[in-house]
């Protein structure tokens, strides 16, 4: 068996969910989460548990109650609904995604228009269009870019044009889709920097290498995990037989196994580890005992809690590695 590593829980994750604990126990529950804190289930039903209640929208909160922002970010518009409803908001987006809504707010203000590759949908593209909405336009595929309508200022060169992403897509896909977003407006500029996540990045490195060796690939995440998503899709383009998405060991199904001799297992960046753990003991009872671990890089980066929850612990990481 084949163990990738990196996997689980990045820094922005951790910082996350800490936030909402310290939250419980330093105002006491119930404190509210706009919509889920990291997308995995058994991380959301763990804090419910604790007396984390997880709304769709502000308008569902109490006034004057604790609100979570959750690690994917908020638009400008929704940070002003929380006030206007006199809510003592605690933003927990993770510092990566901060560093998109920047860019947003910044090429806006320097009048380009802003490609955003990503989902529609996703929590985080939601919030990322919501810094520069009149302002931005949403690539969900290479496959959009030849349909996509944009301004008449842009196609005649009057206005710059410039792309960023989603943190959580798949890297290869994401160049892909710019290559031929370059083919179509030459004049395309690139961000300062990769928007693509570091602990996105290296789960895909990590889970490239194994599938080359691996039949089977058991990824452990929630359905609605983008870079957890990613991870079956990019075994399967790197050499996987088959490869398949679980929250938990007991979802593995016996017929995956028949006439496997090799397993490989990741997990994505907003799963803990104990869920790993419980894949590779199941496994494990049905033959595959022996581990090797397949690391492709070390992650040592941490980040400060939200300012409103740090004490005498200033950073984070690693706690749950």
């Amino acid at each position: 068996m084949l163990l990738a590593a990196p996997r689980g829980y990045c820094a922005g994750v951790d910082r996350a969910v800490i936030a909402v604990e310290k939250a419980l126990d330093q105002f006491g529950s119930p404190v509210y989460v706009r919509k889920q804190i990291v997308h995995n289930v058994h991380v959301v039903s763990e804090l419910e548990k604790r007396g984390a209640i997880f709304v769709d929208d502000v308008g569902e909160v109490p006034e004057g109650s604790h609100l979570v922002f959750s690690a994917h970010g908020v638009s400008p518009a929704v940070v002003a609904a929380a006030a206007s409803r006199d809510l003592l908001a605690i933003d927990a987006t993770c510092p990566l995604v901060t560093k998109v809504h920047r860019e947003a707010t910044r090429f806006a203000g320097q009048n380009k228009h802003i490609l955003l590759i990503g989902h529609a949908g996703h929590e985080e593209v939601e919030g990322t269009m919501g810094h520069a909405p009149e302002q931005t336009t949403l690539v969900t595929s290479p496959d959009d870019v030849d349909t996509i309508a944009l301004p008449d200022s842009v196609l005649s060169g009057a206005t710059e044009l410039v792309w960023i992403s989603q943190t959580t897509l798949s890297v290869d896909e994401t160049m892909e889709t710019v290559r031929r977003l370059r083919d179509r407006f030459p004049q395309l500029q690139d961000p300062p920097s990769d928007d693509i996540c570091y602990a996105t990045q290296n789960r895909q490195v990590a889970i490239k290498k194994v599938a080359r060796d691996a039949e089977l690939v058991i990824v452990v995440g929630s359905a609605n995990s983008s870079n957890s998503v990613r991870l079956v899709e990019v075994a399967l383009e790197n050499g996987a037989r088959a490869a398949f998405r679980v929250d938990y060991a007991s979802e593995i199904q016996q017929s995956w196994l028949e006439g496997v001799s090799s397993i490989g297992v990741s997990s994505g960046a907003s799963v803990p580890e104990v869920l790993v753990e419980e894949v590779l003991a199941d496994l494990a009872d049905a033959g595959y005992g022996t581990v090797e671990v397949v690391k492709t890089a070390e992650e040592d980066l941490m980040f400060s809690l939200p300012k409103e929850l740090r004490s005498d612990d200033r950073a984070l990481g690693g706690r749950r590695s």
